[in-house]
């Protein structure tokens, strides 16, 4: 079987083998970091010898890869059970919104993981780069496209108001929960949403 490099997955699913890879990889990444990591650690907790391991996965940083392309995939497959994107522009936008932030920007699993990447990012910028143009690009981007194609809207620059949208609700994940700041600075998703809707309907 052919190795998967650093930025390629297999287009028709990864097979049941490579997903329990993967698996095990997640709980040796979050538990142990990056760095700290071997294939060793994660043939041994996914159950797999590391031969298994290096006929699906080129190297580590290909692992890390395709394991935040799987999370990718997942998580995009809640926005895509949205579509297509039909109805009054305000009220679709406040559903991608709503699961946006209580699905994927804040669901525990997402959290660790930002928090590794985040924690690693120094050492590896790569991996940094790899959630960028795997999650976050795609975002954006999903995002620009539905605000351009309601004109009821009326938004002038969709990529810079998607930027924001999405800003405000990772800034609400990061002083909530990465940091435990709900006690200290309390907000309710369902204000942060609302506000975020009064503001584009005002502008």
């Amino acid at each position: 079987m052919r190795r998967m490099k650093m930025t390629e997955t297999k287009q028709d699913g990864l097979g049941e083998k490579a997903e329990q890879i993967l698996t095990g990889a997640m709980q040796e990444f979050l538990v142990h970091g990056y760095a700290a990591t071997s294939m060793d650690r994660v043939a041994k907790t996914a159950g797999v010898s590391k031969a298994t391991v290096y006929s699906y996965f080129q190297d580590k940083e290909g692992l890390f890869a395709a394991l935040i392309q799987q999370f990718a995939r997942r998580k995009f497959s809640i926005i895509q059970r949205l579509l297509p994107l039909e109805g009054d522009g305000s009220v679709v936008l406040r559903q991608l919104l709503t699961k946006a932030l209580n699905e994927i920007i804040c669901d525990s699993e997402e959290i660790a993981l930002l928090r590794l990447i985040i924690g690693e990012s120094g050492r590896f910028p790569e991996l940094a780069q790899i959630f960028v143009r795997t999650l976050v690009k795609p975002g954006v981007e999903t995002l620009s496209q539905y605000l351009a194609s309601c004109p009821n809207l009326k938004i002038a620059d969709p990529e810079a108001t998607a930027r924001i949208l999405l800003g405000a609700l990772v800034h609400f994940m990061l002083v909530q929960k990465m940091l435990h700041g709900q006690d200290i600075l309390p907000m309710e998703s369902d204000r942060l949403i609302d506000s975020l809707m009064h503001l584009l309907k005002e502008a």
